[in-house]
C-alpha cells in the first residue's frame, strides 16, 4: 500500500487523441501502471498512474493538454470477488469518504491494485493496514452439530449456530448468533 501521483489529463473527444498520449508515453519508455478513462459530452478525463511519475510528467506536459496531479492511494488486493468491497467497507466504517476508485486488471503475484481518491491518505492507510475493522471475509459461520440440530427439532425450535470472528493473530472468539424461533 502506498501513496502515488495520478495524472488527470483532459482530452477532447476526437479520434486519435488517446492514442497520441499513450504513444508518447511509450516512446519515452514510461510504463503505465493503472489508467481509467471517463467521458463527458465535450471532453474525457484520462487518469494515469505511471511507474515513474517524474519521467511521465515532462512527456505529458509536452503534449500541451490540460493536466492536473493528484495524490491517490494504491492498495494491493486479492484478485477475487468482494476484495474491493472489503476495502470500501473498512474505509466506510472509519468515516473516510471515497471520491472515486478504479482497479487494475492485474499486478505482481496475481493481485490487483485498487486506486482510491480519499481526503486523508495517511488515515486510510492506517485503517486498511490495521486489522481493527472486521470485514465480511473475516466472519465464518459454524454449523451446529447434528446432535444439537436433532435436540432443537425435538423441542420444536431452531438452533442457533455460532459465528467465529477470525483475529489477525489467530485468536478465536465465539459469539452467539441469534435466530428467531420457528413457530408451528
Amino acid at each position: 500500500m502506498q501513496s502515488l501521483i495520478q495524472f488527470s489529463v483532459f482530452l477532447v473527444n476526437k479520434p486519435g487523441v488517446l492514442s497520441q498520449v499513450c504513444r508518447e508515453l511509450g516512446r519515452a519508455k514510461v510504463n503505465i501502471v493503472a489508467l481509467a478513462m471517463m467521458d463527458a459530452v465535450e471532453h474525457g478525463v484520462l487518469r494515469i498512474i505511471a511507474e515513474d511519475a517524474d519521467r511521465a510528467r515532462p512527456v505529458l506536459r509536452t503534449l500541451n493538454i490540460p493536466l492536473t496531479e493528484t495524490e491517490v492511494l494504491s492498495v494491493p488486493m486479492a484478485n477475487r470477488p468482494g476484495a474491493l468491497a472489503d476495502v470500501c467497507e473498512r474505509l466506510s466504517k472509519a468515516h473516510i469518504p471515497i471520491s472515486y476508485t478504479y482497479c487494475t486488471s492485474g499486478a505482481a503475484g496475481g493481485k490487483t491494485l485498487g486506486i482510491f481518491k480519499v481526503p486523508d491518505i495517511k488515515k486510510a492507510m492506517r485503517v486498511i493496514g490495521g486489522h481493527n475493522i472486521p470485514t465480511r471475509d473475516m466472519l465464518v459461520k459454524l454449523r451446529p452439530s447434528k446432535g444439537a440440530r436433532k435436540a432443537a427439532a425435538a423441542l420444536g425450535g431452531a438452533v442457533g449456530g455460532a459465528a467465529v470472528r477470525l483475529r489477525p493473530k489467530g485468536a478465536v472468539k465465539r459469539t452467539p448468533v441469534r435466530r428467531a424461533p420457528v413457530r408451528r
